[in-house]
């Protein structure tokens, strides 16, 4: 990632602008020196893309400094503008322009004075950015759209974009921590894509789900007759990361003598594999994750600190769901379109639905909430989900509208004779209470069933398809069950 600052500094008077120019290149600021008849000829429109603020010194052509400001804002009406000279217009100036003037430093100033008026200025240019909807070099919207599964614009999970952008690029290790469920590894894959290594391998190992006396193996790989069934000779996920990324998903269930192991090949980028002596050299990155707290392990003597301080060389923090509840719109609606896709049917939430979810506390992070998702389809397919249609836990409102599901018969009883009182169909018109001596369930469901799906089809002149709408289920699912109850259309 190129730097963020990138200055042009404009004076007329050489001395003074070589002695400013020869103070920023000590103190690794990258920067542009020029005087103003050469930037006025030149076109300083080639510039704009690169620059993070302007710096003003002496001016000795015949111009007032609101045309030469106004010219500025031609080109990029975001750049902060430094006064280096006194600059007796300044206090002159329209509103508008006189803002953009963010500071005035002398053509002395200390290291420290520079760098306050830098910070001032990156903080200018990216909030005018921002409020002009246009994407700046850190900006969440502009890297959005790069990062696969990471739903969502939260201000959190812009946080957590942020930090990935700043280090895809960089070949260092990083250290993932956040509740189960809440998407490390979509990080971590995010992080592999995003990198230089994104064309070499990206393995992932859990260290949880491996027995202790086997994730040596797994590793680093074994010789033939290593041990007991090693009947050939294994490479381990280290090799088969070689040039590409190592993921260690849960990490803090790692044994301590493991975490031994892991430390030397951290430290010295090399290892034997079981049984072997042959040193194998490793080029991998590697990126760690953990629910648990590491920092509190190393207390209670569970975790290496040194390995820590190896794999926690840029830390970034998952957000749980119920920090990040505006994010379950969208989430929703992702979940919606990736089953469709797969088959399960166009499911649809009532927006009230959508506000319960919002009031769930999500102990389970995403990884519940695309389970649900996924419930909810198979229940409903093609349907719509409204709050009596969630599982009761997930029922933290009201139904807005009960007199939805107020049963009414199909047929009257007293029109039709074949209704009789206590049967499945005649049962429709009465509360759903449990008569003392029991009856059977399944024949009772099969009897409300029945009853409204004739009455769907005798309120669409025995049309099918319409009948299926109001319903809220498949054309084909409802032919289905009309010749399950032997059906038939008048």
């Amino acid at each position: 990632m190129t730097s963020p600052i990138n200055l042009i500094y404009l004076d007329d008077n050489p001395q003074i602008r070589q002695s400013v120019s020869d103070r920023l290149a000590f103190a690794g600021i990258h920067h542009h020196v020029t005087d103003y008849m050469d930037w006025l000829q030149s076109g300083a429109e080639n510039l704009k893309e690169q620059l993070s603020a302007v710096w003003l010194g002496q001016c000795d052509l015949p111009i007032a400094l609101e045309k030469l400001l106004q010219q500025f804002g031609e080109i990029d009406d975001s750049l902060p503008l430094i006064a280096i000279t006194p600059w007796d217009e300044l206090d002159e100036l329209p509103d508008e322009l006189h803002e953009r003037v963010i500071g005035r430093l002398n053509p002395d100033a200390s290291l420290e004075q520079l760098t306050v008026m830098l910070h001032r200025a990156l903080i200018y240019r990216q909030l005018q950015l921002q409020y002009a909807g246009q994407p700046d070099l850190f900006s969440p919207k502009s890297v959005a759209s790069q990062f696969e599964g990471m739903v969502g614009q939260s201000e959190a999970m812009a946080r957590v974009r942020k930090m990935i952008s700043q280090v895809a690029g960089r070949d260092v290790n990083v250290l993932i921590t956040g509740d189960s469920g809440t998407g490390k590894e979509v990080v971590a894959n995010n992080l592999h894509k995003a990198s230089k290594r994104c064309d070499g391998p990206f393995v992932p190992v859990n260290c949880g789900a491996i027995p202790a006396d086997l994730l040596e193996s797994e590793l680093f790989g074994h010789e033939k007759g290593a041990f007991t069934g090693a009947i050939s000779s294994r490479a381990g996920r280290f090799e088969l990361a070689n040039g590409g990324t190592l993921f260690l998903d849960e990490i803090g269930d790692m044994p301590l003598p493991m975490q031994v192991k892991l430390l030397r090949v951290l430290q010295e980028r090399c290892f034997e594999r079981v049984g072997g002596s042959k040193t194998i050299e490793c080029d991998v990155r590697i990126i760690a994750a953990t629910h648990k707290d590491l920092e509190q392990m190393i207390v209670a003597g569970d975790f290496r600190e040194d390995l820590y301080y190896r794999l926690n060389v840029f830390p970034i923090d998952m957000p749980p769901l119920r920090e990040r509840v505006e994010d379950i719109p969208p989430l929703v609606e992702g979940f919606t379109r990736r089953l469709a896709q797969e088959g399960f049917g166009q499911l649809r939430f009532h927006p009230s639905a959508i506000s319960s979810l919002q009031q769930h506390e999500w102990a389970g992070n995403i990884r519940e909430l695309a389970n649900l998702i996924e419930r909810m389809a198979i229940l409903y397919p093609d349907g719509v989900v409204g709050v009596s249609e969630l599982p009761e836990k997930f029922r933290h409102l009201d139904e807005p509208d009960p007199t939805l599901y107020k049963l009414v018969s199909a047929k009257d009883p007293e029109v039709d004779g074949s209704a009789e009182s206590g049967s499945p169909v005649a049962s429709v018109n009465t509360l759903l209470e449990l008569p003392a001596s029991g009856l059977d369930l399944k024949q009772h469901l099969e009897g409300i069933e029945k009853a409204l799906i004739e009455q769907a089809l005798d309120m669409n002149s025995n049309v099918v398809a319409r009948a299926a709408d109001q319903l809220q289920i498949r054309r084909t699912t409802l032919v289905e069950k009309m010749r399950k109850y032997g059906i038939q259309r008048k």
